[in-house]
């Protein structure tokens, strides 16, 4: 049960448990940027007309093809 829920993920991916934490500790800060900036040009559309999008474009990068 413990290796299912913290081992098998980071190990498919070729990553230990600390480095999968890292990676996606610094994905969420990512994403979490990406919702501030979206949210702020929700409100003034003219600042951060890119930043979102741009954002999830290379995080997408980082991971599309991860664990395959």
């Amino acid at each position: 049960m413990w290796t299912k829920l913290f081992l098998n993920h980071p190990r498919a991916v070729e990553e230990s448990y600390g480095e999968h934490a890292i990676f996606a500790g610094r994905f969420a800060a990512q994403l979490f940027i990406a919702a501030v900036c979206a949210l702020i040009h929700a409100l003034i559309p003219g600042v951060f007309e890119k930043t979102a999008s741009k954002i999830v474009a290379r995080l997408y990068a980082q991971t599309a093809g991860r664990g395959v």
